[in-house]
């Protein structure tokens, strides 16, 4: 289990890398609140980015499976309470999945922009 948390960190820090060589600043990691849980929320000048990431070892990543209609509700209402308790109200807010995997013992991230939005 602490195997797995730490890959999990590892895979986050990682994106949070990435977004922050794209100008993103890093707001929040493993936001949480009794609805759900966002694992990175970064911010520029246009976008504030709600990131779920998420990692394997093996390549069978399917967006379904990954981030089931469930989980994106969760991740919707936990960054809607994240917005009411902060002022971005200029900023267009976006629903990102990092996918990482590790292919020849080296990370590879697969970012997936927009890649889901209000149901």
């Amino acid at each position: 289990m602490a195997d797995h948390l730490e890959l999990g960190s590892q895979a986050e820090s990682l994106v949070a890398k990435k977004l922050e060589q794209q100008g993103f600043s890093i707001l929040e990691r493993n936001y949480k609140k009794p609805c759900g849980e966002i694992d990175l929320i970064a911010l520029n000048s246009e976008y504030i980015l709600f990131v779920e990431v998420k990692m394997r070892s093996k390549y069978y990543f399917d967006l379904e499976q990954v981030v089931t209609p469930a989980k994106q509700k969760k991740i919707m209402n936990t960054a809607s309470i994240f917005l009411a308790t902060h002022n971005f109200h200029d900023k267009s807010c976006r629903f990102d999945v990092a996918l990482v995997e590790i292919e020849n013992n080296q990370p590879q991230i697969t970012y997936l922009s927009d890649a889901f939005s209000e149901m």
